[in-house]
C-alpha cells in the first residue's frame, strides 16, 4: 500500500513537472504584434456575473451600454472567474498568475496592515516596467500600504487610489451602505482606533485617504467626486501616451472602487435640488450606469489614441455582497440554491458560482474577433502569463504559476481553458486559501461547502464533505441539486478529480517558491496625513 503511495506521488509530481511548474503555452508559436501592445486592465469590485447586460439579453436591461458595446466589438468570456472570492487574494493572483496558497495572500488586509503582498512575489507590472513599459495604477490596491508594499514600489511608475477597500475609512459625506454609516467624528483629534465603531462595522476615527504615488493627497476623500477623478486621471494617461517621446507602451491598470459598498452614484437633479437622495432601490442601478460611463471614457480615449494597438481587458475581483442586500448586485442564473435552501447567502466569500463567476469582456480591435464569446474555463491568474507573452516577456524561471496563457483563446478562437480550476476558501468556510473546491469541464466539486452572510443576516456553518458533492453545471447553473453517489459519471468525476487535487496540493507542499504573507497590524500602520487633526484631516492642492 505504502509502495503503491508512494508511485502514484511521484507519478503526480511528473505531471506536476508538466503542466504546473511553468506558465501553459497554451499562446505559444502564435504570431506577435509588430509593436509592443498597449494593456488597459479594468478590475469591478464585488460585480455579478448578471450585472452585465450582456450576459442576461432576456432582461432588457440598459445599465451597461459601454460594456455591451465593448462585448459587441470584443469577445466576452462567459466562464471566466475571480482567483478568490474576496479582495486581496484575488488581487494577489490576478498580479503574480499564483494561487494564495503560492504568493501567501489568503485572506484580506487590514486597515492597519504592516506588511502586504510578500516581497519575494515578482508583479506582472514588475515584469513589464522591467521590459520598457510605462505601468499606472488607478484605484484600489488592498496589497498593503506600508513602505515597500505600497503600489510605487510593486511595479508601478504612477499610482492614484485608495489604499484599501472604500468602506474601510469614513468620509464626511457617506455613500449608500447597510447599515447606513455615519459621517467622520470630527469632534477633535483622536486616537486613531482601527476596529470599527458599533454602526453596523462602519469606521468613524480614521478618513479614507486618496493617495497619489505615496503621499496622502486628500483625507477624507469625497467619495462622490471619486469616479471622475479616476476618469480624468485615466483619460490623461491614455491620451498622453500618444505623446511619449520614447513610444513606450503602457500598462493602465484601473481597479474601480465600483460596485463595492459604500455606492456613491450621481444625483439626479431633481433630487439634488430637492436636497434629498434618491430611493434605495435605484441605487445600484445608478451606480452600474457610473462605472459603464467610465468604462466608455476609457475606451473613447483608447480608440482615438491607439485603437489597434491596445487590449482592454475587464473583469471583476470576486462576485455581488449578498449582505448588502438591495446595494448587491446580480449573479444571474448562479444562485447557489443547495446552500441557500440551508440558509446563508452564496457568493462574495464562497466558492459557489456566485462569488467567483464574474463578468469579463476583451477587446482588441483588428486582433480579437468582433462580436464572439468563449466558454473557456479561464480565471483571472490567467492575465498575468497572456500580457507577458503577448509583450514578449518571459516570466521568472524560479517559480511555479499556475494562469494559463489564454492568447490563442482570445485572438484565434479556441476553447482550450483550464482542464482543473481550484477555488480557494476566502472567508465562509474553512481554512483560509484551501483549494476544496474543483472545476473540471461542466463539473464542480465541494469538498468543504459554506454560507457567507446573506441579506437579512442568515448564515450556516461549514459542512465537510467526504464524499464530495458534485454539481453538474450545464444541466444545473443555479447548483442545486449534487449528482447521486452510486451513479458512474459521478464516480468518474471524482475519481479524476480527487487524483488531480491531490496532485496539487502535493506540488504546493513541495514548492520552494512559496511566499508566506505577514499580516500582523498596528495602530500606527494606518495611513494618517495629520494624526494632530481629526480622523487625519488633510488636503493637499494635485
Amino acid at each position: 500500500m505504502a509502495e503503491g503511495f508512494t508511485l502514484f506521488l511521484l507519478s503526480g509530481m511528473l505531471m506536476c513537472g508538466l503542466l504546473l511548474h511553468t506558465v501553459s503555452q497554451h499562446g505559444a508559436n502564435v504570431d506577435k504584434p509588430s509593436k509592443k501592445p498597449n494593456f488597459i486592465i479594468i478590475l469591478a469590485d464585488d460585480i455579478g456575473w448578471g450585472d452585465l447586460d450582456a450576459n442576461q439579453p432576456e432582461e432588457k436591461a440598459n445599465n451597461t451600454p459601454y460594456l455591451n458595446l465593448l462585448a459587441e466589438q470584443g469577445q466576452r468570456l462567459t466562464d471566466f472567474h475571480s482567483p478568490a472570492s474576496t479582495c486581496s487574494p484575488s488581487r494577489a493572483a490576478i498580479l503574480t498568475g499564483r494561487y494564495g496558497l503560492r504568493n501567501g495572500v489568503t485572506h484580506n488586509f487590514a486597515v492597519g496592515s504592516v506588511a502586504g503582498l510578500p516581497l519575494s512575489e515578482v508583479t506582472l507590472p514588475q515584469l513589464l516596467q522591467k521590459a520598457g513599459y510605462y505601468t499606472a495604477m488607478i484605484g484600489k490596491w488592498h496589497l498593503g500600504h506600508n513602505g515597500p508594499y505600497g503600489p510605487i514600489n510593486r511595479g508601478f511608475d504612477y499610482y492614484l487610489g485608495i489604499p484599501y477597500s472604500n468602506d474601510m475609512g469614513c468620509t464626511d459625506l457617506p455613500g449608500y451602505n447597510l447599515p447606513q454609516c455615519p459621517a467622520c467624528d470630527s469632534s477633535g483629534p483622536q486616537v486613531i482606533r482601527l476596529k470599527r465603531s458599533v454602526h453596523g462595522g462602519c469606521y468613524s476615527k480614521v478618513g479614507l485617504p486618496l493617495i497619489e504615488n505615496s503621499s496622502i493627497v486628500e483625507q477624507p476623500l469625497d467619495l462622490w467626486t471619486l469616479t471622475e477623478q479616476y476618469k480624468s486621471t485615466a483619460t490623461r494617461i491614455i491620451r498622453n501616451a500618444r505623446y511619449n517621446t520614447r513610444g513606450q507602451p503602457y500598462l493602465l491598470y484601473i481597479a474601480l472602487a465600483h460596485m463595492h459598498v459604500p455606492l456613491a452614484p450621481p444625483l439626479p437633479p431633481e433630487v439634488s435640488a430637492a436636497g434629498r437622495r434618491p430611493d434605495d432601490s435605484k441605487v445600484y442601478t445608478a451606480s452600474l450606469r457610473e462605472m459603464d460611463s467610465l468604462v466608455g471614457a476609457v475606451k473613447s480615449a483608447s480608440d482615438d489614441t491607439d485603437k489597434d494597438n491596445t487590449l482592454i481587458w475587464f473583469t471583476g475581483d470576486n462576485g455581488p455582497w449578498e449582505q448588502k442586500c438591495q446595494f448587491a448586485g446580480s449573479v444571474g442564473p448562479f444562485m447557489g440554491k443547495w446552500q441557500t435552501s440551508r440558509g446563508g447567502g452564496s457568493a462574495k466569500q464562497t466558492t459557489w458560482e456566485g462569488g467567483h463567476r464574474v463578468p469579463t469582456v476583451a477587446y482588441w480591435p483588428g486582433r480579437i474577433p468582433a462580436n464572439t464569446s468563449s466558454s473557456s474555463l479561464l480565471s483571472g491568474m490567467d492575465i498575468f502569463p497572456t500580457l507577458l507573452s503577448l509583450a514578449g516577456v518571459t516570466p521568472p524561471s524560479d517559480r511555479r504559476y499556475d494562469g494559463i496563457d489564454a492568447t490563442n483563446i482570445l485572438l484565434h478562437g479556441e476553447q482550450t481553458g483550464h482542464e482543473f480550476l481550484f477555488h480557494p476558501n476566502s472567508g465562509a468556510a474553512g481554512t483560509f486559501g484551501d483549494l476544496q473546491t474543483v472545476r473540471t469541464g461542466k463539473h464542480k466539486a465541494f469538498y468543504i461547502t459554506g454560507a457567507a452572510e446573506a441579506c437579512g443576516g442568515a448564515t450556516r456553518r461549514q459542512q465537510l464533505h467526504d464524499p464530495p458533492l458534485v454539481f453538474d453545471l450545464e444541466r444545473d447553473k443555479p447548483e442545486e441539486t449534487p449528482l447521486e453517489v452510486e451513479t458512474p459519471e459521478y464516480q468518474t468525476v471524482v475519481e479524476k478529480i480527487t487524483r488531480r487535487r491531490e496532485t496539487l496540493l502535493w506540488d504546493i507542499a513541495t514548492d520552494k517558491s512559496v511566499s508566506t504573507a505577514d499580516y500582523s497590524t498596528d495602530a500606527s500602520a494606518a495611513p494618517c496625513c495629520d494624526p494632530r487633526q481629526a480622523v487625519c484631516r488633510c488636503h493637499t492642492q494635485r
